[in-house]
């Protein structure tokens, strides 16, 4: 997330037309012989029901509804791409374009936006099916109907019937996809017939038990693609991702950013930083093409995984908030809302987030680790002023575990906690790790939150208290409240250890672990370690003398290493943190020379080493010099 709000162009820009118009509504030639259960089982029945109501090969619309929502129904709310439902039906009206945070009330072709046929999947279902456009929102079983008339709609349109074989159905699920690109429409339906081939279980976030086998001999029928339409890829020799992932380039403003030569220039790039967009994907793109923002790399769409690249990656963009951060690491954008849970992170976000991580990492070297591959809340604050507004997206239900068992270097193992002085990895797995949050308006974008309210949440993260009990106050980051206790806000990151992050065991007592954070001891509850991982072979870093170690947040040379006729950078501890002598933190990284970077070309490479640590929520800076290290 680049600002706290991003300006809004319209929905009508989040997505492209769909190749082909809608056919004549598709005759029910199946009809439910029994009631619909009311159990954990009746989104399955309902997906049985309408697979068999419009004649479709029930593992292509169970895949279907995998990829667009993992077969959530996500209460009526509608996603960052204006879709709804297990099937994400879009359902987007001028006064949602104008209304919110869209900023795009007074514009005078709302209406004209507001026409364009990919925001109105939900009106053509209605009109195949029958059904309320109210039903089909908040319905989970009616948008699943409503869904797979559609995508019988678009069989029966390219192929003049509807074939028992799964395969025969590429084309149809390539429109699905709501893409007018071929790379882009022929990604998603690869992706549906990869969750065909392998199978897929889960039980969704409101308790419902969804699963279907693996078709592992099913035989795709790509060539249906070409009746389609669809358009080529521009400017594809300018794009920087995996083939599997489909990727276009669209140029992020020049002043977002600086022109240069990474790695070749010697400045390493070592980094990954996730981020979320609050906002939609075209909006994200166009404000990165604004100039006197910022801009990341990469841009993902949530419904597919589509990517928008917009800076070569040999090039720094202004993302993270911190220079020296910008300087070393690549962008990654995702479309959603960090308040609203997890419900717009799909599995086709991860999995194409997976496919270009593990690129960018082969081309680059860069570890396929969490102290490596970070979000924008673990970033430092560059200064003392600066890091209580530092952005805390992806937020607290992005699924870093998921994400590393694909990048294939799971963070948990076997769960426990090693003894005072070694160190841990925070794995408190996400579905089971339901936690109380509070969501205010301030904290979500979208204008759905209009007073400040608890929500339970899968999570990836522990809260820290002052003392080992579960009414100890929470530990309060001191840039934020100054030496006030924390809170449970979404918001408020300095109360929590997230998965993947690695601390030192300070203490144990009962079921409650102490780890060193933020320059104190702080709390958390881990009965048998069960929401811990000993971490082996880290290098652990403690003050060298008696004194306090200052921390940082940037990394520059000292002023008189800068060669004459260039402006030296210039740092100053951070007011609000030291390490104090007797305590120990995790390096995430071998000690690196600080360095700089001028638009001239020049690099300016300093002769001090600095640790990058993970000191709290966030990382921090110390010098070599100035700590002691030693191996866990």
């Amino acid at each position: 997330m680049l600002v706290s709000r991003y300006r809004l162009i319209g929905l009508a820009a989040a997505s492209v037309l769909t190749a082909g118009a809608l056919t004549a509504v598709v005759p029910a030639t199946a009809q439910a012989g029994t009631a619909a259960p009311s159990g954990p089982n009746a989104r399955q029945h309902a997906f049985a029901t309408a697979a068999a109501k419009y004649r479709i090969p029930a593992e292509v619309l169970l895949a279907v509804a995998y990829q667009e929502s993992a077969w959530d129904a996500h209460s009526g709310r509608m996603s960052t791409s204006g879709g709804y439902g297990p099937m994400h039906l879009t359902d987007v009206t001028p006064a949602i374009l104008a209304g919110g945070p869209a900023g795009a009330v007074g514009r005078a072709d709302l209406a004209a936006m507001a026409k364009d046929p990919s925001l109105h999947t939900l009106q053509a279902a209605a009109k195949l099916t029958g059904l309320s456009r109210a039903r089909l929102r908040d319905d989970p079983a009616a948008n699943i109907e409503g869904g797979a008339a559609l995508l019988a709609s678009y069989q029966q349109a390219l192929t003049g019937g509807r074939s028992s074989d799964a395969g025969q159905w590429y084309g149809a699920v390539a429109r699905y996809s709501g893409s007018s690109q071929k790379r882009s429409a022929t990604a998603f339906a690869d992706r549906v017939y990869a969750t065909i081939r392998i199978g897929a279980a889960r039980t969704t976030l409101d308790g419902q038990r969804v699963s279907m086998s693996a078709d592992r001999k099913v035989r795709l029928a790509t060539g249906q693609s070409s009746r389609l339409s669809l358009t080529g890829v521009t400017a594809a020799d300018a794009t920087e991702c995996p083939p599997e992932v489909s990727c276009t380039f669209l140029p992020a403003a020049s002043s977002n950013g600086q022109v240069s030569n990474r790695p070749d220039n010697g400045i390493r790039i070592d980094t990954i930083v996730i981020h979320d967009t609050e906002s939609p994907y075209e909006s994200a793109i166009s404000t990165f093409q604004t100039p006197g923002g910022g801009a990341a790399h990469y841009v993902m769409r949530s419904s597919d995984g589509a990517v928008t690249q917009m800076v070569p990656t040999k090039d720094i963009a202004f993302h993270a908030g911190n220079y020296s951060t910008n300087l070393h690491s690549i962008g990654i954008e995702h479309e959603g809302y960090a308040a609203h849970g997890g419900t717009w992170y799909t599995e086709a976000q991860y999995e194409a987030t997976a496919s270009l991580v593990r690129y960018l990492s082969d081309r680059f070297g860069i570890p396929l680790d969490r102290e490596h591959i970070i979000g924008h809340d673990n970033v430092a604050g560059p200064n003392s002023s600066l890091v209580a507004g530092m952005h805390w997206d992806p937020g607290t239900s992005w699924d870093w575990e998921h994400l590393m068992s694909l990048l294939g270097t799971p963070v948990a193992g076997e769960r426990g906690v090693g003894p005072v002085g070694s160190a841990v990895t925070i794995t408190p797995g996400f579905a089971e790790n339901q936690q109380t949050l509070q969501i205010c308006p301030g904290d979500d974008p979208t204008g759905a939150t209009p007073a400040c309210t608890a929500q339970q949440q899968s999570s990836n993260f522990v809260f820290l208290r002052t003392a080992p009990g579960d009414t100890a106050p929470l530990f309060g980051d001191q840039a934020i409240h100054k030496g006030g206790p924390g809170t449970d806000r979404i918001s408020d990151w300095g109360s929590t250890a997230q998965a993947g992050q690695q601390f030192v065991v300070a203490d144990v007592d009962g079921d409650w672990t102490a780890i060193w954070y933020s320059g104190t001891k702080v709390w958390f509850y881990n009965p048998d370690g069960v929401n811990t991982t000993p971490a082996y072979g880290v290098t652990l870093v403690s003050a060298a003398g008696t004194a306090a170690v200052a921390v940082y947040g940037s990394s520059y040379p000292d002023r008189a290493e800068y060669p004459a006729g260039l402006s030296p950078s210039t740092q100053a501890p951070i007011s609000w943190y030291t390490v104090p002598a007797g305590q120990a933190y995790v390096a995430t990284r071998p000690p690196a020379n600080t360095d700089d970077y001028f638009t001239s070309g020049a690099v300016v490479v300093g002769a001090k080493q600095m640790y990058t640590i993970q000191y709290n929520h966030r990382v921090a800076l110390v010098y070599s010099a100035d700590v002691t290290a030693s191996a866990s």
